[in-house]
């Protein structure tokens, strides 16, 4: 299969993506004995022998985790601030790898990590509508006219957010808990939805990918995704594209653990 050199030498671990790019340009890459330079040339790594600096590069096989992240932690590969990252969690491994989205440092629960980057471009494409489910903890009493506009959309600096789902409603004087239903998940959105309706938010835990989920998997721990929930990802971006090459109505909720 024809893949982008970059690709090919990030997801062995060479670098980020723009990293590889410096180095191709450079002329540190060899391929079959000819030195590339050309970005965004495409070989078939199976069948090329591929070198930086002298040093043969093998592929990678593709590994898929479901972690639980702690708050504390944040979702990415390098941080300036040198703060805890949730792929150092995982231990063990020696590829380079990533989590498919993120969750904000105070935020906790269910992030997708892995090796795969051709998954992680197709799940956090816009177009590809998968429910993300949050199990919130607010201060205060959670009125009917909040439930309404934040169903509807909250403006925010960005815009009108997309309508949500509430669901699960327990309300109190001191505390409300509740789950959100969201097809996106900009920047801290859910927080800012929440102060937006003049609300703090104690407790914001993601419980679901879709259907994908694990009430067992405890906070900071992880396990590697089964073949079936793999293909099911996969499925899921086939049968997207589908529909919308159809144009036919957006994807629900996926249907991974029955």
């Amino acid at each position: 299969m024809l893949e982008r050199l970059q690709k090919i030498l990030a997801e062995a671990g060479i670098g980020s993506r723009r990293e590889c790019e410096k180095i191709i340009a450079a002329g540190r890459v060899t391929v079959d004995g000819k030195r590339v330079k050309t970005l965004g040339t495409t070989i078939d790594a199976d069948k090329s022998e591929i070198r930086c600096d002298g040093a043969l590069i093998q592929r990678q096989r593709k590994i898929y985790f479901l972690l639980n992240k702690p708050k504390g932690y944040v979702c990415t590969n390098r941080d300036e601030l040198e703060r805890i990252k949730a792929v150092d969690i995982i231990k063990n491994v020696t590829q380079r790898i990533y989590t498919i989205g993120r969750l904000d440092k105070e935020s906790e629960g269910l992030i997708i990590v892995t090796n795969d980057g051709d998954l992680a471009n197709k799940l956090s494409h816009p177009k590809y509508e998968v429910n993300k489910t949050y199990f919130v903890e607010v201060d205060g009493y959670l009125t009917d006219t909040a439930i309404k506009a934040l169903e509807s959309g909250v403006w925010l600096s960005f815009g009108k957010t997309r309508p949500v789902r509430i669901r699960h409603v327990r309300r109190g004087r001191q505390r409300s808990r509740f789950e959100m239903v969201l097809k996106e998940g900009k920047n801290r959105e859910i927080r800012r939805m929440l102060v937006e309706c003049n609300y703090k938010v104690r407790i914001l835990r993601r419980i679901k990918i879709g259907n994908l989920y694990d009430p067992a998997l405890k906070i900071g721990k992880y396990r590697k995704l089964t073949d079936r929930e793999v293909a099911r990802l996969y499925g899921l971006a086939e049968r997207v594209s589908a529909k919308d090459t159809s144009n036919s109505s957006p994807l629900g909720e996926l249907n991974f653990l029955e």
